[in-house]
């Protein structure tokens, strides 16, 4: 039998030296031809005649005898003209981005109407920045810096005045409206996923009163004293003294009349959120800017302007009507008075919780429970 030592093999290095080379070159991308560079974009200039946009739209909607009627304008533009001129004006006079200039050929720029313009459509139709080229006549990008600098002005000309603590006289009204249907004490209803404590703890919403500045409220719920207002919530809230949940599987009469009462009356925060979805659409509307400080511009000033038309289209005897009204409870300027640990305990008190829920449930079967056939 042949011996093993009898074969030969040859190998040869020089070939697998090149096979290993070109693997790794190729790997490393080393035979790649060098990429010539780009060829720079040309900057492409388009003649908007932003002129003729400014004619087209002051005949359409702002002059003596416009094309479209009040009714089509306070649809177009989700105010009364009248507001909406006032808004342009404090704008052009108090921002500078708004005032209108010359160019070095002496020619116009956009006026501030056409920016204005273009800032509220974008609010109100929610959509591409790019669709308000066509009629007002200023470019995507323009259209975008309009928008942002127009919530900016807003915030800034309005935010103080439209976007602010209630005052007592603001309570006091709030206050009454609410007792009125059945929870005196009642300042507001909350609807969100806040069911984490963690974020509970860290929200604004009581620091007014733990820090004492609240205004002192004192008011009577079946022949109880109270003096912390509360909010109606959902069953994700804590037992807390200012929170009010519905009853879950109501057992008696009365607390189904009570259960019925408090969530029929906490639908309001969630009509007030539909009312500013359907009149701006950029609220409703998936984002399409990823800059959080310019979509809470643009959450603000949505919400300032719905309290500017509020407050332009609310008739003059509202402001008036409850001058003559006998309340049942009282509004006082605070006083700071206790310590911060000792406020909190008491908003966080759930005895006061209990005791004012049952009080509650007897409240609104005294006021309501004699229409309950009636599908109150």
């Amino acid at each position: 039998m042949a011996s093993s030592s009898h074969y030969h093999y040859q190998y040869n290095n020089d070939s697998g030296d090149d096979e290993f080379a070109s693997i790794t070159d190729e790997f490393l991308g080393f035979n790649d031809p060098i990429p010539e560079p780009k060829e720079r974009k040309k900057i492409i200039f388009i003649e908007r005649d932003r002129e003729e946009g400014h004619k087209r739209l002051w005949n359409d909607y702002f002059s003596e005898t416009p094309t479209y009627s009040t009714r089509l304008f306070r649809r177009r533009f989700r105010m009364n003209k009248s507001l909406f001129v006032r808004i342009v004006h404090r704008l052009s006079t108090e921002i500078p981005y708004f005032q209108q200039s010359e160019d070095a050929t002496g020619r116009d720029s956009l006026s501030p109407l056409q920016k204005c313009t273009a800032a509220i459509r974008l609010l109100a139709y929610g959509g591409a920045a790019d669709a308000q080229d066509e009629y007002i006549r200023l470019a995507e990008t323009t259209a975008r810096a309009s928008l942002h600098n127009f919530t900016a002005g807003i915030i800034a000309l309005f935010g103080d005045e439209y976007l602010r603590h209630p005052t007592p006289e603001d309570l006091q009204r709030q206050l009454y409206i609410n007792e009125e249907r059945g929870f005196p004490g009642m300042i507001g209803s909350i609807d969100c996923t806040m069911n984490d404590l963690n974020i509970l703890d860290r929200s604004p919403v009581f620091d007014d009163i733990i820090n004492g500045i609240a205004p002192a409220v004192n008011y009577y719920v079946n022949q109880t004293e109270y003096h912390l207002t509360y909010y109606l919530t959902d069953g994700i809230y804590p037992k807390w003294a200012t929170f009010i949940q519905s009853i879950k599987l109501p057992q008696t009469e009365k607390q189904s009349l009570f259960a019925n009462t408090q969530e029929r009356v906490r639908k309001d925060v969630e009509r007030a959120f539909g009312v500013l979805q359907g009149r701006f659409a950029v609220v409703k509307n998936p984002s399409k800017i990823w800059d959080k400080a310019k979509m809470g511009n643009i959450m603000k000033a949505c919400i300032i302007l719905h309290n500017m038309i509020v407050e332009d289209e609310r008739d003059a005897n509202t402001i008036e009507e409850f001058q003559d009204e006998e309340f049942s409870f009282t509004v006082r300027r605070p006083k700071k008075a206790g310590n911060v640990l000792g406020r909190r305990k008491e908003v966080r008190d759930s005895h006061t919780h209990q005791q004012l829920k049952r009080d509650l449930v007897e409240h609104i079967w005294d006021k309501f429970g004699h229409l309950r056939n009636n599908n109150m």
